[in-house]
């Protein structure tokens, strides 16, 4: 690949890196199964990024790439993650160190969404973070009511869980 495409992957990696360790929280239990899924899913954008035709947001293209990386290896095996070797890459991104212990409620949040299933995690993390129901559904591939019908089983679903 010629230098100015991977310089552009770099920078909107970067800028957009919280997309990716937020999957990470989501699906990974522990700091190395953090590090190893966010090394992952990074490879994964790499390898797809000159596919990217720019038809969506990158962002949006971004979480695809992420919450599809994470389900299949949390598909594959919910115990540990297999990556591949990093070292293999040219580019070098350092990861900014991800704060997991800012706020009590945030932690019981996490803890709730732990116990959804894989598609109601991904659901959970795209509604945080303020998408709306017509980028939800071209996200996960489903439709927008699908996506509202599956959401409000969710809302319900965790206030069970955080209010029981």
């Amino acid at each position: 690949m010629d230098k100015e495409l991977e310089h552009s992957f770099v920078e909107q990696l970067q800028k957009h890196q919280n997309i990716v360790h937020k999957v990470c929280r989501l699906y990974s239990n522990n700091q190395d199964a953090h590090n190893d899924l966010f090394q992952e899913i990074t490879i994964q954008l790499w390898r797809a990024y000159p596919k990217f035709r720019g038809d969506s947001k990158f962002s949006t293209w971004m979480y695809r790439v992420g919450l599809n990386t994470a389900i299949t290896l949390y598909r594959k095996s919910k115990r540990s993650i297999k990556t591949s070797d990093f070292d293999a890459y040219q580019f070098k991104i350092k990861a900014e160190e991800y704060d997991s212990t800012e706020e009590e409620q945030l932690k019981l949040l996490y803890q709730a969404v732990h116990q959804l299933n894989d598609i109601e995690k991904a659901l959970v993390l795209l509604y945080l973070e303020d998408k709306d129901y017509r980028e939800i559904s071209e996200t996960l591939g489903i439709t927008e009511v699908n996506a509202r019908v599956k959401m409000n089983r969710v809302k319900k679903k965790l206030k069970a869980i955080l209010n029981p």
